[in-house]
């Protein structure tokens, strides 16, 4: 079996693996590239919301 042969039946699965590997691999490198992330870093986290409490009053009808 000669590498013609590999060649020949695999060879969209070789393509389509080492494509979709590389893609993954540059994903993940622009992902984790810190020039891309300082704007986050400098923003402060939103405030959170007070508590809202609604009490109904009584039923007076009884």
């Amino acid at each position: 079996m000669g590498i013609q042969t590999i060649w020949n039946n695999y060879k969209v699965l070789i393509v389509m693996g080492t494509s979709i590997g590389l893609i993954h691999w540059g994903w993940f490198h622009l992902k984790s590239n810190p020039l891309l992330h300082q704007h986050r870093a400098r923003e402060e986290p939103p405030p959170e919301p007070g508590i809202i409490s609604y009490v109904s009053p009584p039923d007076t009808t009884k």
